[in-house]
């Protein structure tokens, strides 16, 4: 089956980076992030990591344009940070320092109000973090004025960190038996303010073109690709939607969640029982597939898929199998640990209100890794790509 996703120009599986392997220095290939030897530090590992918030700025971008408010920028300073801190986590690093980089186009965009939301937000997120036992130091970054080459805006991020060379979380240990633990992705944790969507920032392009409102594109051409498919939705930003408890645009918005302090948290206490970490971006729930070998992720117990994703499938058309190839469907980070271990995890996680249970167990493969979702649409069957 063709994925709307592909035919609205994005590639799920992100052919071509293989390209770059051969330049890469890793220590650990099959990790979930790239390690290189700290040269000061013999025993300590160096995890550089770099992403974005994906096209999350052209919801925000729509709904500063409709309502004249620039806070709805600020959200996209935690959801750089966050992409990126969680994806370090993986491997078990502790962040040390964070970057941003911004494109504008000034044309287009209100720089001064722009960059003075953006910043709020980086000061709230690492509060935010400093209260949860994690200390990362905001070093500065870079803005540049790139009318002729970005449409509104783009932020992306660069964090760096630290992690001991005998504790790296590669996801080498994954055995058949392990369990997986999912920790959600909507909801309301005990650090956050308010209700997140739980769509974090895969899946962005879909959602946009197909809730809101082909208007969006004739008002202002600059939020599509000229010969793009555009926008065919019914909704408007500010749609109150009954089933979402928030409009359209604020679940499109809704920021990433922090997942980090909590995972490194776990590691602390159940390291040697940890055998794997997946945060769900770039593949959904199938991002797994790139850890361990000869493993079958089976997951038959999953965390009910929040409001928004039944709404996007419902409007795009999108086939379930492609769903949870694209978003994270209400599973925003994934623990694969030793069953003895279970009890505890769960019970780190509920101290900060974020909702987790076991949504599957590894078994035996023969071959390539699968990755198998049992739910009420169907049982669905990935196979990780040579």
């Amino acid at each position: 089956m063709s994925s709307k996703y592909a035919k609205a120009g994005v590639d799920i599986k992100k052919r071509g980076i293989e390209i770059f392997q051969e330049t890469i220095s890793n220590l650990f290939p099959g990790a979930f992030c790239i390690v290189t030897k700290d040269p000061h530090l013999p025993k300590y590992g160096l995890v550089t990591h770099a992403d974005s918030a994906g096209t999350k700025p052209i919801a925000a971008y729509l709904y500063w344009r409709e309502t004249g408010d620039t806070q709805w920028f600020k959200g996209l300073a935690q959801d750089v940070l966050a992409m990126n801190i969680n994806d370090i986590a993986c491997v078990g690093a502790t962040p040390v320092n964070f970057v941003d980089y911004i494109a504008i186009n000034p044309n287009k965009v209100p720089k001064t109000s722009l960059l003075k939301a953006i910043n709020d937000g980086f000061k709230e997120s690492i509060e935010i973090l400093r209260k949860l036992g994690l200390e990362v130091l905001f070093t500065g970054g870079e803005t540049a004025d790139l009318p002729d080459v970005i449409r509104t805006f783009d932020i992306s991020g660069v964090v760096n960190g630290r992690v001991e060379l005998n504790k790296v979380v590669t996801g080498a240990k994954i055995k058949p038996g392990d369990v997986i633990i999912g920790l959600r992705s909507g909801g309301k944790t005990l650090y956050e303010e308010k209700e997140n969507s739980g769509i974090m920032c895969n899946g962005l392009t879909l959602a946009r073109h197909c809730l809101l409102s082909k208007e969006y594109r004739r008002k202002y051409p600059e939020i599509s690709e000229p010969e793009g498919k555009g926008y065919q939705g019914r909704f408007k930003v500010d749609t109150y939607v009954d089933e979402l408890q928030m409009t359209v645009g604020e679940a499109l918005v809704s920021p990433m969640r922090f997942y980090s302090p909590i995972i490194l948290e776990m590691l602390r206490i159940h390291g040697a029982d940890i055998t794997g970490l997946v945060h769900n971006m770039g593949g959904g729930m199938t991002k797994c597939l790139r850890l361990g070998t000869n493993i079958n992720f089976v997951k038959d117990n999953i965390i009910e898929p929040d409001p928004i994703f039944h709404l996007i499938q419902r409007e795009s058309g999108e086939n379930w199998k492609s769903m949870f190839e694209i978003f994270n469907m209400g599973t925003g980070f994934e623990i694969i640990a030793k069953p003895r271990a279970v009890n505890s995890l769960l019970e780190i996680s509920e101290k900060y209100g974020l909702q987790a249970k076991v949504i599957g167990k590894c078994e035996k493969n023969s071959g390539r890794n699968k990755v198998t979702i049992i739910s009420q649409w169907g049982k669905f069957q990935y196979q990780r790509e040579q």
